[in-house]
């Protein structure tokens, strides 16, 4: 009689940020797992035009709750966690009971989705921290403040770390706070980027409509937010409409956030609306379309505590598409852009619209700093090469031993697999990446 065939891994990917598939750093980790033989579901927030209560995308389940608020002011996270995680824990439950999981891949921010993986933890399963956002710093980039409010974040960010069985860091910044801050061991600790999939994020034909009539064209595209400087960009364009008097520039902003409505109204008290178009949520197509027109992508991100130790995944985009890319000088976004941008000085306008303008008068300059930018995503940057970091850490994973043996059969059953399934989930892997 053979051997039955043992059981897929199963994994439950819970993240509260963003929806899924919008969030692309997470849909490329579930669809990486899924292709390597994991079963993979995911529990996200509605919105972006993601509004089922449940999909099944390319074999992953998604289960998706409503958020009551969009927070800014801490009253706001004090309603938009809680109920956050209502949903999440009773999402966790009828996932547990309709797929069964073996393991808990929780994303911030929020850090509470630990209470999760501490609960689920008493049942034998494993708790994954996929460390996206510090937190504490966020906080304090948002508010100017350290007080009870940031003492509890630094808090809730180390219990989160203790009940990890091991955790995902986007980049060394990261890896050094889950071993400060975070005291966990360095063995446990595995560096996955947020490489783009160059599958999805590939140039377009340029389309002059994006230009409206103007010579050349400037793209940003990221959260309309109070950390990601869309202030600081407009003051620079103000300064390069009216001051410089370079009337021969199209500016075009994608995405949306809390500091939408805001924006949009200061840049029309500056005057500058027939110069900057606002195109709030736009699908891939017309995206990548924008932001292959573009002469130049810009990155107005304050320098600030949270910023300087965060990777962008929209330097990443700019450089997988080739464009040349202005933003300020801080430290994780120079070490992943290199020669493919110039830095302006911290939280400088007027700087920075002078480096803006260089590049657009500079097409030879432009055209270098594109294709650098674009060879080392290529080479060294792209999902391609995180892809396996992210399999190797959940073997790894599996590898240890689960920290309360649980006496339901069934999760001894997962955690006591026989070594057999980690080949297959290897063999699956390498099969997965030869097939695209």
């Amino acid at each position: 009689m053979s051997r039955a065939e043992p059981s897929p891994r199963r994994i439950l990917i819970i993240v509260e940020n963003l929806p899924v598939p919008f969030d692309r750093r997470v849909w490329c980790e579930a669809t990486s797992l899924r292709q390597a033989g994991y079963e993979v579901s995911v529990i996200c927030p509605k919105g972006r035009g993601h509004d089922e209560a449940y999909e099944c995308l390319d074999g992953i389940h998604i289960y998706r709750h409503p958020m009551p608020v969009e927070a800014r002011g801490i009253a706001a996270y004090l309603i938009e966690y809680p109920v956050a995680l209502f949903w999440e824990t009773w999402l966790a439950i009828k996932v547990a009971w309709k797929h069964g999981f073996d393991v808990i891949h929780g994303c911030n921010p929020p850090d509470l989705i630990f209470l999760i993986g501490l609960l689920f933890r008493l049942g034998g399963k494993r708790f994954v921290f996929d460390h996206h956002d510090v937190n504490p710093e966020l906080y304090e980039a948002k508010f100017g403040r350290r007080d009870f409010f940031w003492q509890l974040l630094r808090l809730v960010e180390y219990l989160t770390f203790k009940t990890a069985s091991i955790s995902i860091a986007t980049n060394e910044s990261y890896r050094e706070i889950a071993i400060t801050r975070g005291r966990m061991p360095a063995n446990r600790i595995h560096v996955v980027r947020s490489g783009p999939n160059l599958e999805r994020v590939r140039s377009r034909p340029v389309d002059p409509a994006w230009r409206r009539g103007r010579r050349y064209s400037v793209g940003y595209v990221g959260v309309i937010g109070q950390s990601e400087g869309i202030d600081l960009l407009l003051q620079s364009i103000g300064h390069i409409v009216h001051d410089l008097g370079r009337t021969d520039i199209q500016f075009n902003i994608a995405g949306i956030g809390p500091e939408w409505n805001a924006v949009v109204k200061l840049c029309a008290e500056m005057q500058l609306s027939d110069y900057v178009n606002f195109t709030g949520a736009i699908a891939d197509e017309a995206l990548f379309t924008m932001l292959s027109t573009a002469d130049v992508c810009v990155n107005p991100d304050r320098v600030t505590p949270m910023n300087d130790i965060s990777t962008m995944n929209k330097i990443m985009e700019y450089m997988a598409l080739g464009r040349p890319i202005v933003q300020f000088d801080v430290r994780e976004g120079r070490r992943s852009a290199l020669e493919a941008s110039l830095y302006a000085a911290k939280n400088d306008p007027q700087d920075f619209a002078g480096k803006i303008v260089a590049l657009i008068d500079d097409p030879s300059l432009r055209q270098t700093m594109g294709a650098f930018g674009r060879s080392r995503v290529e080479r060294e940057l792209s999902w391609t090469h995180e892809e396996p970091k992210l399999l190797a850490a959940y073997e790894a994973l599996f590898a240890r031993k689960l920290p309360w043996r649980s006496r339901l059969p069934r999760a001894n059953a997962a955690a006591e697999r026989p070594a057999s399934q980690a080949s297959g989930v290897r063999a699956n892997a390498a099969a997965g990446r030869a097939s695209r």
